[in-house]
Protein backbone atom coordinates (compact mmCIF):
# COMPACT_ATOMS: atom_id res chain seq x y z
CA UNK A 1 0.00 0.00 0.00
CA UNK A 2 1.16 3.36 -0.86
CA UNK A 3 2.12 5.93 1.93
CA UNK A 4 0.01 8.08 0.26
CA UNK A 5 -3.17 5.93 1.86
CA UNK A 6 -1.64 6.13 5.34
CA UNK A 7 -2.93 8.10 8.11
CA UNK A 8 -1.67 9.39 11.59
CA UNK A 9 -4.41 10.43 13.97
CA UNK A 10 -3.65 12.84 17.05
CA UNK A 11 -6.49 12.52 19.56
CA UNK A 12 -8.26 9.17 20.54
CA UNK A 13 -11.60 10.62 21.75
CA UNK A 14 -15.10 9.83 20.64
CA UNK A 15 -14.74 11.18 16.86
CA UNK A 16 -11.35 9.26 16.28
CA UNK A 17 -12.97 5.94 18.28
CA UNK A 18 -15.29 6.03 15.10
CA UNK A 19 -13.53 7.40 12.60
CA UNK A 20 -9.97 5.77 12.47
CA UNK A 21 -11.22 2.08 12.47
CA UNK A 22 -13.61 3.11 9.69
CA UNK A 23 -10.80 4.53 7.44
CA UNK A 24 -8.63 1.70 8.21
CA UNK A 25 -11.17 -0.62 7.20
CA UNK A 26 -12.07 1.26 3.70
CA UNK A 27 -7.77 0.91 2.85
CA UNK A 28 -6.44 4.25 4.28
CA UNK A 29 -4.21 2.78 7.06
CA UNK A 30 -4.14 4.25 10.49
CA UNK A 31 -0.22 3.80 11.39
CA UNK A 32 -0.07 5.80 14.33
CA UNK A 33 -2.14 7.40 17.08
CA UNK A 34 -1.15 10.06 19.74
CA UNK A 35 -2.91 11.36 22.49
CA UNK A 36 -2.03 13.17 25.54
CA UNK A 37 -4.12 10.13 27.37
CA UNK A 38 -2.04 7.30 26.64
CA UNK A 39 -4.86 4.56 28.07
CA UNK A 40 -6.89 6.12 25.04
CA UNK A 41 -4.32 5.78 22.05
CA UNK A 42 -3.47 2.41 23.31
CA UNK A 43 -7.30 1.36 23.41
CA UNK A 44 -7.61 3.46 20.19
CA UNK A 45 -4.75 1.11 18.70
CA UNK A 46 -6.28 -2.02 19.97
CA UNK A 47 -9.07 -1.18 17.19
CA UNK A 48 -6.80 -1.13 14.24
CA UNK A 49 -4.63 -3.32 12.35
CA UNK A 50 -1.06 -1.84 12.52
CA UNK A 51 -0.96 1.73 13.90
CA UNK A 52 0.81 1.70 17.13
CA UNK A 53 1.10 4.61 19.87
CA UNK A 54 3.51 7.68 19.72
CA UNK A 55 4.75 9.42 22.42
CA UNK A 56 5.00 13.24 21.04
CA UNK A 57 3.98 15.63 18.13
CA UNK A 58 7.18 15.12 16.25
CA UNK A 59 5.88 13.55 13.13
CA UNK A 60 8.99 14.58 10.95
CA UNK A 61 9.95 10.70 10.07
CA UNK A 62 6.51 9.44 9.68
CA UNK A 63 5.39 7.78 6.42
CA UNK A 64 2.15 9.24 7.06
CA UNK A 65 0.71 11.85 4.42
CA UNK A 66 -2.32 12.21 6.42
CA UNK A 67 -2.50 14.05 9.84
CA UNK A 68 -5.79 14.18 11.23
CA UNK A 69 -6.92 16.53 14.57
CA UNK A 70 -9.18 14.90 16.50
CA UNK A 71 -9.29 17.04 19.43
CA UNK A 72 -11.58 19.44 21.36
CA UNK A 73 -11.71 22.76 18.97
CA UNK A 74 -10.11 24.38 21.60
CA UNK A 75 -6.49 23.18 21.17
CA UNK A 76 -7.07 22.86 17.68
CA UNK A 77 -4.78 26.03 16.98
CA UNK A 78 -2.54 24.86 19.58
CA UNK A 79 -2.05 21.77 18.44
CA UNK A 80 -0.98 22.97 15.09
CA UNK A 81 1.46 24.78 16.14
CA UNK A 82 2.99 22.23 18.06
CA UNK A 83 3.06 19.49 15.90
CA UNK A 84 6.28 18.96 13.31
CA UNK A 85 5.31 17.09 10.02
CA UNK A 86 7.44 15.73 6.93
CA UNK A 87 7.51 17.22 3.78
CA UNK A 88 4.26 16.85 1.27
CA UNK A 89 2.22 16.24 4.61
CA UNK A 90 -1.80 16.89 5.24
CA UNK A 91 -2.53 18.48 7.95
CA UNK A 92 -6.70 18.26 8.89
CA UNK A 93 -9.13 18.46 11.49
CA UNK A 94 -12.88 16.87 12.23
CA UNK A 95 -14.12 20.27 13.97
CA UNK A 96 -17.54 21.64 12.70
CA UNK A 97 -16.95 24.69 14.42
CA UNK A 98 -13.88 25.87 14.05
CA UNK A 99 -12.24 27.23 10.41
CA UNK A 100 -9.79 25.64 8.68
CA UNK A 101 -7.91 28.90 9.02
CA UNK A 102 -6.82 27.03 12.10
CA UNK A 103 -4.35 24.79 10.58
CA UNK A 104 -2.72 27.83 9.64
CA UNK A 105 0.04 27.59 13.04
CA UNK A 106 1.54 24.53 11.17
CA UNK A 107 4.14 24.31 8.84
CA UNK A 108 2.27 22.58 6.14
CA UNK A 109 1.19 23.74 2.70
CA UNK A 110 -1.64 21.21 2.56
CA UNK A 111 -4.52 21.89 5.00
CA UNK A 112 -7.92 21.08 5.25
CA UNK A 113 -11.64 19.77 7.21
CA UNK A 114 -12.96 15.99 7.40
CA UNK A 115 -15.87 16.61 9.52
CA UNK A 116 -18.41 14.01 10.25
CA UNK A 117 -21.53 15.59 10.74
CA UNK A 118 -22.67 13.35 13.84
CA UNK A 119 -22.73 12.86 17.75
CA UNK A 120 -20.48 10.06 19.04
CA UNK A 121 -19.99 8.23 21.77
CA UNK A 122 -17.41 5.34 22.33
CA UNK A 123 -20.56 3.40 23.71
CA UNK A 124 -22.63 3.60 21.18
CA UNK A 125 -22.06 1.73 17.35
CA UNK A 126 -22.92 4.67 14.61
CA UNK A 127 -23.55 3.18 10.74
CA UNK A 128 -20.69 5.90 9.12
CA UNK A 129 -22.04 4.81 5.70
CA UNK A 130 -25.36 6.92 6.56
CA UNK A 131 -23.39 10.06 8.06
CA UNK A 132 -22.41 13.44 5.81
CA UNK A 133 -19.13 14.11 5.44
CA UNK A 134 -18.20 17.45 5.05
CA UNK A 135 -15.28 18.50 2.83
CA UNK A 136 -13.16 21.71 2.72
CA UNK A 137 -9.33 22.03 1.75
CA UNK A 138 -6.91 24.73 0.72
CA UNK A 139 -6.05 22.86 -2.88
CA UNK A 140 -8.01 21.16 -5.61
CA UNK A 141 -6.49 18.21 -5.89
CA UNK A 142 -6.77 17.44 -2.18
CA UNK A 143 -10.09 18.19 -2.46
CA UNK A 144 -10.68 15.77 -4.95
CA UNK A 145 -8.89 13.42 -2.17
CA UNK A 146 -10.72 13.98 -0.13
CA UNK A 147 -13.66 13.44 -1.50
CA UNK A 148 -12.48 9.84 -2.33
CA UNK A 149 -11.50 9.25 1.27
CA UNK A 150 -15.30 10.63 2.59
CA UNK A 151 -16.89 8.18 -0.47
CA UNK A 152 -15.39 5.59 1.16
CA UNK A 153 -16.80 5.45 4.57
CA UNK A 154 -20.21 7.35 3.78
CA UNK A 155 -22.62 7.56 1.07
CA UNK A 156 -23.24 11.53 1.78
CA UNK A 157 -19.66 13.95 1.36
CA UNK A 158 -20.39 17.42 0.69
CA UNK A 159 -18.08 20.55 -0.50
CA UNK A 160 -18.39 22.99 2.60
CA UNK A 161 -16.40 26.25 3.55
CA UNK A 162 -15.41 27.22 6.92
CA UNK A 163 -18.42 29.95 7.10
CA UNK A 164 -21.08 27.67 6.06
CA UNK A 165 -19.94 24.67 8.50
CA UNK A 166 -19.99 26.98 11.24
CA UNK A 167 -23.74 27.39 10.82
CA UNK A 168 -24.19 23.81 10.07
CA UNK A 169 -22.74 23.49 13.54
CA UNK A 170 -25.21 25.61 14.87
CA UNK A 171 -27.94 24.24 13.62
CA UNK A 172 -26.80 20.88 14.62
CA UNK A 173 -26.55 22.12 18.21
CA UNK A 174 -30.25 22.72 18.15
CA UNK A 175 -31.26 19.71 16.87
CA UNK A 176 -28.82 16.96 18.87
CA UNK A 177 -27.44 19.33 22.32
CA UNK A 178 -30.32 21.23 23.26
CA UNK A 179 -33.26 18.66 21.84
CA UNK A 180 -30.90 16.00 23.85
CA UNK A 181 -30.64 18.28 27.13
CA UNK A 182 -34.63 19.04 27.08
CA UNK A 183 -35.10 15.37 27.19
CA UNK A 184 -32.96 15.23 30.13
CA UNK A 185 -35.26 18.13 31.72
CA UNK A 186 -38.14 16.06 30.77
CA UNK A 187 -36.82 12.73 32.49
CA UNK A 188 -35.92 14.80 35.42
CA UNK A 189 -38.94 16.41 35.75
CA UNK A 190 -40.87 12.58 34.96
CA UNK A 191 -38.78 11.01 37.77
CA UNK A 192 -39.33 14.10 40.28
CA UNK A 193 -42.77 12.54 40.01
CA UNK A 194 -42.18 8.90 40.43
CA UNK A 195 -43.32 8.35 36.72
CA UNK A 196 -40.86 6.11 34.26
CA UNK A 197 -38.97 8.27 31.57
CA UNK A 198 -39.42 5.45 28.86
CA UNK A 199 -43.49 6.16 28.74
CA UNK A 200 -42.31 8.70 26.36
CA UNK A 201 -40.38 6.71 24.22
CA UNK A 202 -42.43 5.80 21.35
CA UNK A 203 -43.46 10.23 21.15
CA UNK A 204 -40.04 10.49 20.89
CA UNK A 205 -39.49 8.47 18.29
CA UNK A 206 -42.42 9.85 16.32
CA UNK A 207 -41.57 13.34 16.99
CA UNK A 208 -38.45 12.91 15.16
CA UNK A 209 -39.46 11.00 12.95
CA UNK A 210 -42.70 12.78 11.75
CA UNK A 211 -40.30 16.56 11.95
CA UNK A 212 -37.79 14.68 8.99
CA UNK A 213 -40.74 13.49 7.12
CA UNK A 214 -43.12 16.65 7.23
CA UNK A 215 -40.57 19.22 8.11
CA UNK A 216 -40.77 20.66 11.69
CA UNK A 217 -43.14 23.39 10.71
CA UNK A 218 -45.88 21.36 9.62
CA UNK A 219 -44.85 18.68 12.19
CA UNK A 220 -45.48 21.04 15.09
CA UNK A 221 -48.31 20.85 17.40
CA UNK A 222 -48.72 21.28 21.09
CA UNK A 223 -50.43 23.97 23.34
CA UNK A 224 -48.33 27.05 22.57
CA UNK A 225 -48.66 26.37 18.98
CA UNK A 226 -53.13 26.28 20.02
CA UNK A 227 -52.20 29.35 22.10
CA UNK A 228 -53.87 27.31 24.56
CA UNK A 229 -53.31 30.00 27.43
CA UNK A 230 -55.32 27.78 29.95
CA UNK A 231 -52.65 24.85 29.60
CA UNK A 232 -49.72 26.71 29.19
CA UNK A 233 -50.47 28.39 32.75
CA UNK A 234 -51.23 25.13 34.47
CA UNK A 235 -47.84 23.49 33.08
CA UNK A 236 -45.94 26.80 35.10
CA UNK A 237 -47.92 25.87 37.90
CA UNK A 238 -46.30 22.50 37.99
CA UNK A 239 -42.52 23.83 36.89
CA UNK A 240 -43.18 27.14 39.62
CA UNK A 241 -41.00 25.97 42.38
CA UNK A 242 -37.73 25.55 39.96
CA UNK A 243 -36.80 29.37 38.26
CA UNK A 244 -34.54 28.44 35.68
CA UNK A 245 -36.95 25.59 33.74
CA UNK A 246 -39.55 28.01 34.39
CA UNK A 247 -37.81 30.76 32.65
CA UNK A 248 -36.91 27.74 30.02
CA UNK A 249 -40.56 26.80 29.51
CA UNK A 250 -41.61 30.62 28.76
CA UNK A 251 -39.15 31.20 26.48
CA UNK A 252 -39.67 28.30 24.14
CA UNK A 253 -43.57 28.77 24.69
CA UNK A 254 -43.64 32.38 23.57
CA UNK A 255 -40.85 31.62 20.87
CA UNK A 256 -43.37 28.94 19.36
CA UNK A 257 -46.78 31.45 19.79
CA UNK A 258 -44.74 34.21 17.87
CA UNK A 259 -43.68 31.61 15.33
CA UNK A 260 -47.60 30.30 14.78
CA UNK A 261 -49.38 33.19 15.18
CA UNK A 262 -53.27 32.51 15.45
CA UNK A 263 -55.44 32.52 11.88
Amino acid sequence: MSNEQYITFIGAGNVAWHLAPALDNAGYSVREVYSHNKRNADALVNRLYQAEVVKDLDFSLSESRFFMLAVPDDVIPEVAQEIILPDQAVLLHTSGARPMGDLTYAASDYMGVFYPLQTFSKTKKINLGEVPICIEANDKSLEQDLLSMGRTISNKVIKIDSEHRKSLHVGAVFACNFTNHLLKISQDILNKHHLDFTLLGPLIVETINKSLELGPANAQTGPAKRHDFETLDSHMEVLKRDEDLTEIYRLITQHIIDTYPQE
